[in-house]
C-alpha cells in the first residue's frame, strides 16, 4: 500500500534523495522548498502522482497551509520529513545575534512548525509519522559549530517529547542523525572561519555514504520504528563512548579528534 510523503527542503540534498526513494517504490510525495522553481524541477524526475509546494518553514501560515492542501487533495498525509536545514560555522564571539536567530528560526522552530501543522492531520486520522532531520552534531560537541550545534541538539529534545506526548494518538516520532556525506549543505552554510567551505567540502568528500546511501538507511530504520537513526557506523561509535565514557575522558578524545577544527 502506498504512502503519502511531505518532504520540506525536498528539491535538493537528503529531501530529494528520499523523495527519489519513495517515489521509486511508488508512494506518492510532495516535495516542499522555498525555491518553489526547484521543487517542480525536482518533481519532473519523480513518478507521475509527485506534487511541489513552496514552502518556506520560517512561516507557520505556509505549512499549515501545506497540510490542508494534502489533506484536500490526498485525504491525509501518512509520513511528514522535517528536513530544512542550514549551517552555521564560528566561534562562539564571533558568530552574531542575527546568525544565531537566522538558524534558530530555520532549523528548530522550522520543525516546530512542522510538528504543529501536521500532527492535528495525524491525529484526525489516528496514525502518522514525524521523521526530523536533526545531525550528529546534535548529539556530539563539535568546536565552532555551538549555533548549529545547538538547534540540532534542540530538534533531538524535541523529538524525545513529542514520541512520549504522541504515542497515545497512534503517532510515531524518529530522529535523523547523520554525519558528514556527501550533500549541498555548504550552499546556505554563514561562516566566520576563513576557508571553512574548502574544508567542509573535503569532509564530505571523505565520507563513504552518498545522500541516496543516508536516504535509504533512513526509510528502513524508520520504518522499523527505530528512534535515533544514525547512518553513519562511526558516528554511532563516538556516540556510545560518549554515553559511556566519564565526562572528562570524552571530552580529552573528542579534543583530539577535532584538533584541526578548534585552530
Amino acid at each position: 500500500m502506498s504512502k503519502r510523503i511531505f518532504i520540506t527542503g525536498g528539491a535538493q540534498g537528503l529531501g530529494f534523495a528520499l523523495a527519489q526513494y519513495y517515489s521509486n517504490r511508488g508512494d506518492q510525495v510532495c516535495i516542499a522548498d522555498i525555491d518553489i522553481a526547484a521543487a517542480e524541477q525536482a518533481v519532473t524526475q519523480l513518478n507521475a502522482s509527485a506534487i511541489a509546494l513552496q514552502c518556506d518553514v520560517t512561516k507557520a501560515a505556509q505549512l499549515d497551509q501545506a497540510a490542508a492542501t494534502l489533506t484536500a487533495q490526498w485525504g491525509g498525509v501518512d509520513v511528514v520529513i522535517n528536513n530544512a536545514g542550514v549551517a552555521q560555522v564560528g566561534a562562539i564571539e564571533d558568530v552574531s545575534e542575527d546568525d544565531w536567530h537566522w538558524i534558530i528560526d530555520i532549523n528548530l522552530m522550522g520543525v516546530v512548525r512542522g510538528c504543529r501543522a501536521f500532527t492535528p492531520v495525524f491525529k484526525a486520522q489516528g496514525h502518522g509519522q514525524f521523521i526530523n532531520v536533526a545531525s550528529m552534531a546534535g548529539l556530539l560537541d563539535v568546536p565552532r559549530m555551538s549555533a548549529y550545534n545547538s538547534t540540532k541538539a534542540a530538534v533531538v529534545s524535541l523529538s524525545e517529547t513529542l514520541q512520549h506526548e504522541l504515542h497515545p494518538d497512534g503517532i510515531k516520532v524518529s530522529v535523523v542523525c547523520p554525519s558528514f556525506f556527501r550533500t549541498n549543505l555548504g550552499t546556505s552554510m554563514r561562516t566566520t572561519v576563513p576557508g571553512m567551505h574548502k574544508t567542509l567540502d573535503k569532509l564530505m568528500s571523505k565520507s563513504e555514504l552518498s545522500a541516496t546511501d543516508v536516504a535509504q538507511f533512513v526509510v528502513k530504520e524508520a520504518e522499523r520504528g527505530t528512534f535515533y537513526i544514525l547512518p553513519h557506523k562511526k558516528a554511532r561509535g563516538i556516540w556510545r563512548l560518549k554515553r559511556w565514557l566519564p565526562r572528562s575522558r570524552y571530552a580529552a578524545m573528542m579534543a583530539k579528534q577535532t584538533r584541526g577544527l578548534r585552530k
